[in-house]
């Protein structure tokens, strides 16, 4: 057809059908969204709850979007109601019908409020100050619809998806919180006389605190995904949450270890004071040690012996009272680090014990020397030789006798060796002596 109106080549009929077939089934799928808008969860949420912050902003700036809706859908509806009735005029329509319908289908034929539209905040078409009415285009008013459905419907689904997610989350956990702090209150674990108290304090008013701020301003823990233009595109922020849960774990793990102190605390008292008597008597044996080298060894330095660990005995007492008062709270840390210092305890006694008694050590291994080697010219034939009968009671009488210098002994033992060494032919130096020694040890 080749005759043109205002708006272009004037449609023909099967261009006016398809319009119209286009637009009813745009129509149907807009009445259906704006149908489930209206009856969201969200939005029914957010018409009810007293907002704050950055939600009650977006849900103004949504219920004047969802009501510029209605309006903008009323006048399309009204636009191809109105294109229907003209082409149901008659079957074959008429110059003056098409071009009617051309200038209602194609042009900007739909007229809405100015008003509606500056109450929405939305922005006339030239950009410029608002008018008493707007007139689209239906293309056009489709157009506006989607993006004003599209941020609205965003709106409504972040915020339904914080609140379907955080706030029973919350409950939950502050339900567990409830379940701890009557069993930190059983066992002493209160605010103000142990750590995992005022932790538990903390938590309760955060809780609290997260609760209703998600309740009133779910926007406010809601991450946009990035690069996401779908309405809904993200997820809750659940940063604060997962802190305090992480915290309340870890009180949980606190409470348990003062639990189990309540359980084994008389085994791992009675451990610990056998652990120290243990240590105790150890000192006691190095002191009686020292004693002992100092009487039969001369010329050398014996270590002084320390007393016994009188603070760890005071704090075992301590620990001993705390679990008759039932104070789990105290006796959990002061246990842990007394088994600590009780196990370090008897490593330095024992320590001390082996410094002490390492000159007699020395002389026993001296001793033994001199003996297998003895035992060997024995059975070599050689125990009758006088001067190496000379040389091995000159050693045994140092050896044998108190005080004993370990210095002057050792070397007697060389001497000896060096002689067992001479008689048997052998060439190799004796260590210290420059001379031979036999290499092949006592019981060669």
């Amino acid at each position: 057809m080749g005759d043109t109106g205002p708006t272009g080549p004037v449609m023909d009929r099967d261009e006016v059908d398809r319009a119209l077939a286009r637009l009813g089934a745009e129509h149907e799928a807009i009445e259906t969204s704006l149908l489930a808008l209206q009856d969201h969860a969200g939005r029914r949420l957010l018409e009810g709850a007293e907002l704050t912050g950055v939600t009650a902003e977006r849900w103004s700036a949504a219920e004047a979007s969802i009501t510029l809706l209605w309006t903008y859908f009323d006048a399309y509806t009204g636009a191809l109601r109105t294109a229907r009735e003209i082409r149901s005029r008659r079957r074959w329509s008429s110059r003056e019908d098409l071009v009617e319908l051309t200038e209602l289908l194609r042009g900007e034929a739909v007229t809405v409020s100015g008003a509606a539209a500056a109450t929405a905040h939305a922005p006339t078409p030239q950009g410029g100050p608002g008018r008493l009415s707007e007139r689209y285009s239906l293309v056009t008013l489709v157009e506006r619809m989607n993006q004003l459905y599209a941020t609205s419907l965003d709106m409504v689904v972040a915020a339904d998806a914080v609140w379907s997610a955080l706030p029973a989350r919350i409950d939950l956990l502050a339900a567990e919180l409830q379940r701890t702090r009557k069993l930190a209150h059983s066992v002493g674990v209160r605010p103000g006389e142990h750590p995992a108290g005022d932790d538990l304090e903390r938590i309760t008013r955060t809780l609290t605190r997260l609760r209703e701020q998600v309740v009133s301003d779910p926007l406010a823990y809601w991450t946009p995904a990035q690069g996401s233009s779908a309405p809904g595109g993200g997820r809750p922020d659940t940063t604060v949450y997962d802190r305090e849960a992480r915290a309340l774990e870890e009180v949980r793990r606190e409470i348990d270890a003062v639990l189990a102190v309540r359980q084994d605390a008389e085994q791992r008292i009675v451990r610990l004071r056998d652990v120290l008597s243990r240590a105790d008597r150890t000192l006691a044996e190095a002191r009686t040690a020292r004693g002992e080298v100092l009487a039969k060894i001369a010329a050398t330095e014996v270590p002084v012996v320390g007393g016994p660990p009188i603070v760890l005995q005071e704090q075992l007492a301590a620990a001993a009272e705390y679990r008759r008062h039932a104070q789990w709270h105290r006796l959990s840390p002061l246990l842990e680090s007394l088994e600590e210092k009780a196990e370090d305890e008897l490593l330095r006694a024992r320590e001390s014990l082996t410094a002490v008694t390492a000159p007699l050590a020395v002389r026993a291994e001296l001793r033994g020397r001199l003996d297998a080697y003895k035992a060997k010219m024995a059975r070599l034939g050689h125990a009758e030789d006088p001067e190496l009968a000379e040389k091995y009671e000159k050693a045994r009488r140092m050896l044998w006798s108190a005080p004993c210098d370990l210095r002057v002994a050792e070397q007697a033992v060389l001497r000896y060796q060096h002689a067992a060494a001479e008689l048997l032919g052998t060439t190799r130096r004796v260590p210290g002596q420059g001379g031979p020694v036999d290499r092949t040890g006592p019981g060669a």
